[in-house]
């Protein structure tokens, strides 16, 4: 009999295994969390260091970046969807396996623009190579990919942000994904890459099975255009994959609110009891993973949730309230020396409980970015990634 799933009890089991209905155990590695959270969005920094510190118990900042910098057990390289990323270092044999199995669209590039299938492969080779037990800039790079490729690498042909950059990096995250590249520590407020720590690749249909499995384990019941939007894949393929997988016996179907989802092979075990296991808020960042990727979105950021709290449809944008499981506001944080302004806007009128709950989601904030938090509830006036 096909196990039924309402979500509720989704909603219960992915923030117990997030950490969001409670802090990981302590002593749990940021990498460990990172891990379940299949990598912490980091193209700002800050919002990966608290997308990991409010799901600990004393974790800050300053843990993030003694795990990247200084244990190397975090890794900041380009992850899903070619976005940057805090992996686990560990994890890396699946991820860079997974990453460059998945399939590509077409490139947004006008054809004198784009790089030949051999160039591209040619370029990642020459970052990797470059990187080999260096630590460089940006500029510094560019000028050792053109010095191994050729001129053709460093015409300014690629838009970006009104301006031209060099051909060469429409594939540097390309080369993240393979494990050719990752980021260093800032120079002088510059960013560096180098090369992460040496690993094995697994094969990519035993890493793709691998990434599917720890994605439902993560965010199911879900289905295969769920998982295509989460990796920015072609839906076409993912369903196949998926076929391939439930045929296999690596997931299992279930019925998720009357349509069909899937789960990791045997895990259907959810809360009988959802509804004190999602009560409660929270307060989670820019482009935090549970917001991206926990389907169906508009059962996520129902009604007025989803035209404040999206920009055009596309999570991430806005650091979202989550009130009893769902998302019911947004909140931004104004920092000044040591003291940094939560102010949140909820869609809906808080209880004193929710508000006392908020002030202490708000402290946490505050400690994880080593600041001293007020709390403010009014209007959030800046605009999305502000």
């Amino acid at each position: 009999m096909t196990v039924t799933v309402t979500w509720e009890q989704a909603s219960a089991r992915r923030l117990r295994r997030q950490f969001l209905t409670g802090p990981a155990p302590a002593g749990t590695p940021v990498a460990e969390v990172a891990g379940a959270l299949l990598g912490a969005h980091a193209q700002v920094l800050s919002a990966a260091e608290l997308s990991l510190g409010v799901r600990t118990g004393s974790a800050t900042r300053a843990d993030v970046r003694a795990a990247l910098w200084e244990e190397r057990t975090l890794v900041k390289t380009y992850g899903p969807r070619g976005t940057v990323h805090l992996l686990p270092a560990a994890e890396l044999p699946f991820w860079t396996a997974a990453l460059t199995a998945i399939p590509s669209g077409a490139s947004p590039f006008a054809p004198d623009v784009r790089l030949t299938d051999a160039q591209a492969d040619e370029v990642v080779a020459a970052i990797g190579d470059a990187l080999d037990g260096a630590t460089l800039t940006l500029d510094e790079l560019n000028e050792e990919v053109v010095a191994r490729t050729g001129p053709w690498a460093g015409d300014l042909v690629m838009p970006a942000f009104q301006d031209l950059w060099p051909r060469w990096r429409q594939v540097m995250h390309r080369a993240g994904q393979s494990g050719a590249l990752c980021f260093g520590p800032d120079r002088a407020r510059r960013a560096t890459y180098t090369r992460p720590p040496d690993f094995v690749p697994l094969t990519p249909d035993e890493a793709l099975a691998t990434l599917v499995r720890r994605y439902l384990r993560a965010y199911g019941p879900a289905d295969a255009r769920h998982f295509a939007k989460w990796t920015a894949a072609p839906g076409g393929w993912a369903d196949g994959l998926f076929a391939e997988l439930a045929g296999a016996g690596e997931i299992e179907e279930v019925a998720f609110e009357g349509e069909r989802a899937w789960v990791e092979a045997g895990d259907t075990d959810f809360p009988e009891s959802p509804e004190s296991a999602v009560r409660g808020v929270r307060l989670l960042p820019y482009f935090d993973a549970y917001g991206i990727a926990a389907q169906p979105r508009e059962r996520l950021f129902p009604g007025a949730a989803y035209e404040r709290a999206l920009a055009r449809g596309q999570a991430g944008n806005y650091p979202v309230l989550l009130v009893d499981g769902v998302v019911a506001g947004v909140w931004h944080q104004r920092r000044r020396g040591r003291r940094t302004t939560v102010t949140v806007e909820p869609l809906g009128r808080l209880t004193a409980r929710q508000e006392r709950e908020l002030g202490e989601r708000a402290a946490r904030v505050g400690e994880v970015m080593e600041a001293r938090a007020e709390l403010a509830i009014g209007k959030v006036a800046v605009g999305p990634h502000a």
